[in-house]
């Protein structure tokens, strides 16, 4: 197997004929899903960990249901679980055929349970990267190029878990690791603005959003908010993704919450330790709370402002209160009890 997304060729073909203009790319997140979601597809996840995950895009795609997904992303923690946990629940509604990552986790609050169920039960395949790898195989997607040479990698046994290649450098004659490129299908993103063009503001880390909407056919990004093209246009060095490789726009604040959205909002502790907790009595026999978690907070509602509703107000104020102060008036708050 050489790509499971795009090959370079597919990918330059597609580009070269994919519609450029500006034009208004709003839609609802229903139409985006339905339009550019679909069965076998590869999909690139932005964010890392437990910061910006397009979480609305993945409850829309788990409500809607897809099969034989790829997930590609550097590093991630509720996007691929949730996945992971409606295949789980429900396998005939929506499955995972293969991962190609660094890192399935919550930082503070461990691996993912929910990766470690399917790959004990060897009901998907993984392809390891390291962080850095998987970030170069988005960079050079995002360049055109079919792979590229690094040295990262060398040194273990980590290019036995995937489809790089050791050669002869042609110029120094040392050994160097070839990485092939990843041109997800879709690329699934969140960031703080947005205008209706698709030009996207990320503030703090970008992470290795920008290079996965430059590599993907298609993108959906949710933003926390609308903002006039004038805006953007009056200061374009904070773009970070240009219109032109984005097709759907959703503004959705709180899209990626429980996850961290720099500027706007922190992690909510209580609502990652609670899935977590449920994802690993799920693995020890315990089906019926997690199910009872995805039909209370995706099945059963209809989008993110429902998702939200069901949040305690207090979780999401210390949430909203925490990012925003300084470290000094952080340390006044108190958190609500879980």
């Amino acid at each position: 197997m050489l790509w499971t997304g795009l090959s370079p060729d597919e990918a330059r073909t597609y580009l070269e004929e994919k519609d450029k203009s500006k034009r208004d790319k709003r839609m609802t997140m229903t139409e985006a899903v339905k339009r550019f979601v679909k069965d076998g597809d590869n999909i690139g996840v932005g964010g890392f960990v437990n910061s910006r995950q397009p979480v609305a895009i993945a409850h829309e795609i788990i409500r809607q249901g897809r099969k034989d997904l790829i997930l590609s992303f550097q590093s991630a923690g509720l996007v691929p679980d949730y996945l992971l946990g409606a295949m789980a629940l429900k396998p005939d509604h929506l499955s995972v055929q293969r991962m190609e990552f660094a890192y399935n986790g919550h930082e503070y609050a461990g691996t993912s349970s929910m990766l470690r169920y399917m790959t004990e039960n060897e009901k998907i395949f993984i392809e390891d990267w390291t962080n850095f790898s998987m970030s170069a195989r988005f960079k050079t997607a995002s360049m055109g190029l079919p792979f590229m040479p690094i040295r990262s990698g060398q040194g273990g046994d980590i290019e036995k878990c995937n489809r790089s290649q050791v050669i002869e450098c042609p110029f120094s004659k040392r050994d160097i690791l070839l990485i092939p490129a990843c041109h997800p299908d879709v690329g699934i993103l969140h960031v703080q603005e947005a205008d209706i063009y698709g030009n996207c503001r990320i503030k703090g880390q970008t992470f290795t959003c920008p290079e996965i909407a430059m590599a993907s056919k298609n993108v959906i990004v949710t933003c926390e908010k609308l903002v006039d093209h004038q805006i953007i246009a009056m200061d374009p060095t904070r773009t970070s993704i240009p219109f032109f490789a984005v097709d759907a726009v959703v503004e959705i604040p709180f899209g990626c919450y429980p996850t961290v959205c720099h500027d706007v909002h922190y992690y909510d502790k209580i609502h990652l330790e609670h899935f977590k907790g449920l994802t690993d009595a799920f693995r020890k026999g315990d089906r019926e709370s997690l199910a009872a978690y995805y039909d209370t907070y995706i099945f059963d509602v209809a989008d993110t402002d429902e998702f939200i509703g069901k949040i305690p107000y207090k979780q999401l104020k210390y949430a909203r209160q925490t990012e925003s102060r300084s470290l000094e008036l952080q340390t006044r708050l108190t958190p609500p009890a879980a």
